[in-house]
């Protein structure tokens, strides 16, 4: 079998690089090793830039986000019993965020690439990537498969085999001493905004699926036993946490329950010879910054018009610049990320010194309408270039 562009990981990076390409008259199949049920109803991020937002309605598939996601023009910052308003939009030039989760983006894109008679190999076994021919072997049902190509886009996460294959690439690296404890909740969300909330007993953040279902985290050691966590004891931390005068946690049945470690981590170059990563194959953020779906967008981005471009001219310019220019925004939203997350959670062994550090930034993003500007721009994603 042969394609132009072999793409292995059927998440929003891979469908997203597929969806692109095909509307410039370029072939893919995508190759995951997960079925599509499990892909389809994973839940991963929900909060959408402005960017991506709008690369998703000026490509077509934006008819389920039209519907049902929730414009944010807003989030909120608790500490000390207070909340304060950070206004998005209004200190970002008009720019907002969207709710709208992972997997409602994943399966809008799924129909929209088999509508168009996308081939995707959902259940594939035993994925070997050959970036030196370029081609790539599985397993499908119960038969090898052979896919010669002109290009191979890593898009198969963290623990995927792309990144394995590089000859040489340098990673960055950072372990947090802290975790997050999520859950899923059938109750309708107790604030119009998310809430992200400091606290001596640790991070807690309110969020959103839809005006139906609620997501809420809890900072946790990263080795708690999830069987130590009632549902119960959950909401009363939550109650804890995120309690504020003028305002109540209202509780639901809890849908899911997981414990999420975190880390920063950048893998360089993204790119050898007719291999290309993009997303979390290649960078991973801290969840607490909201950019990792976002940032693995702006990848498949790039990608595709440096793709394009070279099957319409044969030049490689964009190409041999993908990893540099991906990477300029992959260190501002790592930046970012860290940032966010430092400000936000106690951690273990800190002194008082750090303490008040952190007590002093939180009091300026606040009372500082150029550091909510500097986290309202970043937080709804910075302008593509």
């Amino acid at each position: 079998m042969r394609t132009q562009v072999a793409i292995i990981g059927a998440g929003p990076a891979g469908l997203v690089l597929s969806h692109l390409l095909h509307l410039r008259g370029i072939e893919s199949v995508v190759v995951e090793r997960r079925s599509r049920e499990y892909v389809e109803k994973r839940v991963r991020a929900g909060v959408l830039e402005q960017g991506t937002v709008d690369l998703l309605r000026a490509t077509g598939v934006s008819a389920g986000l039209d519907r049902d996601g929730l414009p944010h023009h807003g989030i909120e910052l608790l500490f000390d019993g207070v909340s304060h308003r950070i206004p998005l939009t209004e200190l970002s030039g008009g720019r907002s965020i969207t709710i709208y989760g992972q997997q409602r983006v994943v399966s809008d894109l799924t129909e929209a690439r088999l509508a168009a008679g996308g081939q995707l190999y959902f259940s594939a076994d035993d994925v070997v990537v050959d970036p030196a021919v370029p081609r790539v072997t599985f397993m499908h049902e119960g038969q090898r498969v052979e896919l010669d190509c002109d290009f191979i886009a890593g898009c198969d996460g963290f623990h995927g085999v792309c990144r394995e294959v590089l000859p040489s690439a340098t990673s960055y690296e950072r372990e947090y001493p802290f975790a997050w404890l999520g859950i899923l909740a059938d109750v309708a969300p107790s604030n119009d905004e998310l809430v992200y909330a400091n606290t001596d007993r640790g991070f807690a953040l309110l969020s959103l699926r839809s005006p139906t279902v609620s997501r809420l985290y809890l900072q946790v050691d990263p080795l708690e036993d999830l069987a130590a966590w009632s549902d119960d004891r959950v909401w009363d931390e939550l109650h804890v946490r995120l309690a504020h005068s003028g305002w109540s946690l209202k509780e639901g049945p809890v849908l899911e329950k997981a414990i999420t470690p975190m880390r920063s981590f950048v893998c360089e170059p993204m790119q050898h010879g007719r291999l290309f990563l993009a997303g979390d194959a290649a960078h991973i953020v801290p969840p607490t910054g909201a950019k990792g779906l976002n940032l693995a967008i702006h990848d498949v981005h790039v990608l595709a018009e440096a793709m394009g471009d070279w099957y319409d001219s044969g030049r490689s310019t964009g190409l041999d610049a993908y990893s540099a220019t991906c990477l300029r925004r992959v260190w501002r939203v790592q930046h970012f990320s860290w940032w966010m997350t430092s400000m936000l959670h106690s951690f273990p062994g800190e002194d008082p010194f750090q303490q008040r550090l952190q007590r002093s930034q939180l009091e300026y993003v606040v009372s500082s309408s150029a550091a909510a500007t500097k986290l309202a721009e970043n937080y709804v994603g910075l302008p593509w270039t």
